[in-house]
């Protein structure tokens, strides 16, 4: 029998002295275990130790610090990934999945969870429909959390070791999306929370990831996961998580706010809770009261992106809907085939890259530090008293264009708004070619704009015109 406490004894010691060898370590553990039985020994436990594989086969500590992101966008699903996925389809169905009677299924079944996401209705994940939902889903929610993420590591927020828990983690989109964003040298304990079958294809998806990468998958339901189920908070514990994933789940739940304030009672001090969301309406707009619910009954919580409150002791109480558009992804494989075995109109190709998030933390840090100053800008509160008049006022940039034609129109807040407010570029220029060119999240000064009232939208237009400047501050 093999004696692991030996082992990790060993590793220990050496750690800081030279890069740890299973091929010299195993002569001095009683019994001598083979090579292979000391390396995956190693493995098993490399989080605990803070070891990483190299190439070689040695394993060194973990560097310390944050990541160093080089994320760029992503521009498609990973061919290795599509493929591993669609072994699935080609097990179950054969390999003329896309067409006959299988292809048939799969096309309803998709059509089913549209029309049950609109209706608002729940929606039961047998094989076959996780197998629909994946082929749909996985890549614009693999795209759509990098983005996210990158909003972290490029604030220096993520470790170079991370303990992760991915709550209703799905067919497994966010989760390789996690593993693609993250430095091959990050060390990474991945648990997931799946109580559907959808928990087949993430595990088939995750059987392969690289080394440091450790994947625990749950299969149960978040009120049953220990950690979450107790209500105690892990935050001076040592198994409490660095982040905390709810992708595309809180819609789904009987009482997301509940599971949220469990999520932030499971994470580490400096952690963040990430929620993401579709971009329609309805779970945009129901993201964003859970976010609004959740502040309110955890005081210690704060929003760190992207719906930054400016304002001290302000809460925004507009209609929040609130979305990031990002380049559509190519088409996969495997949903071009099942589009193309049928009228291929694109029905079944989803490549699009909107979506709501939400990421909460409790160390009072936020990507925007900045109050604006009361002597100098109109807070957005009182905007009823400003109506026909020019004035200055700071806001964060939360939508892309949202007019369809005419001039364009962008959702602007400051977090102390009552309804919504939009800024309307009526002209652009050189002073004003801000509103247009920040991104998602961006901070921006508005000097000499002119406030309307929209009776149409019941909001406040911002009209920023030949006469209006606009500076990206953050």
């Amino acid at each position: 029998m093999t004696d692991t406490e030996a082992i990790l004894e060993n590793a220990r010691y050496l750690r800081n002295v030279r890069p740890i060898d299973p091929e010299e370590i195993y002569e001095y553990v009683d019994g001598q275990p083979h090579p292979a039985v000391v390396r995956e020994t190693l493995r098993a436990h490399a989080f605990e130790l803070a070891l990483r594989e190299r190439e070689d086969g040695t394993f060194v500590p973990v560097e310390e610090g944050t990541i160093r992101p080089t994320f760029d966008g992503v521009e498609r699903f990973p061919e290795t990934y599509a493929r591993r996925f669609e072994e699935l389809l080609v097990d179950r169905y054969g390999a003329g999945w896309p067409e006959g009677d299988a292809g048939d299924r799969l096309r309803a079944r998709i059509d089913d969870l549209k029309a049950a996401y609109f209706a608002d209705e729940s929606v039961t994940y047998d094989a076959e429909t996780a197998l629909a939902y994946g082929i749909y889903h996985l890549p614009d929610y693999y795209a759509a959390i990098q983005y996210v993420l990158d909003e972290l590591g490029r604030d220096g927020l993520l470790s170079r070791r991370l303990r992760v828990l991915d709550v209703g983690a799905g067919t497994g989109g966010p989760a390789l999306g996690l593993h693609d964003y993250l430095p091959e040298t990050t060390l990474v304990d991945y648990e997931a929370v799946e109580p559907s079958s959808a928990a087949d294809v993430l595990e088939h998806l995750l059987a392969e990831t690289r080394p440091g990468f450790d994947v625990t998958v749950h299969r149960e339901t978040v009120q049953e996961h220990a950690g979450l189920a107790d209500g105690t908070s892990a935050a001076e514990r040592d198994d409490a998580y660095d982040l905390v994933l709810l992708g595309n789940v809180l819609s789904e739940l009987d009482d997301p706010v509940e599971v949220a304030a469990d999520c932030l009672d499971a994470l580490a001090h400096d952690g963040t809770l990430v929620a993401l969301s579709p971009a329609e309406e309805r779970t945009a707009t129901r993201l964003r009261a859970v976010e609004r619910e959740l502040l309110e009954r955890a005081p210690e919580a704060t929003v760190y992106a992207p719906t930054v409150r400016l304002w001290p002791d302000e809460t925004p109480d507009d209609y929040g809907w609130t979305f990031r558009r990002e380049s559509d992804i190519a088409v996969p494989s495997f949903q071009r085939r099942l589009d193309e075995a049928a009228d291929g109109d694109g029905t079944y190709v989803n490549v699009d890259v909107q979506f709501a998030y939400l990421l909460v933390r409790t160390d009072d840090r936020r990507t925007v530090e900045y109050t604006p100053d009361p002597g100098s800008v109109a807070r957005m509160a009182g905007m009823e008293d400003h109506v026909t008049d020019r004035i200055d006022l700071v806001a964060l940039k939360l939508s892309p264009n949202l007019a369809e034609e005419g001039n364009p129109l962008f959702k602007i807040s400051d977090g102390s708004e009552r309804v919504d407010h939009y800024a309307v570029l009526t002209r652009e220029s050189a002073l004003n070619e801000a509103l247009s060119r920040a991104p998602y999240g961006s901070l921006l000064a508005f000097e000499n704009a002119l406030v309307l009232w929209n009776d149409d939208e019941s909001a406040y237009n911002v009209v920023v015109d030949a006469e209006t400047v606009v500076d990206r501050l953050a």
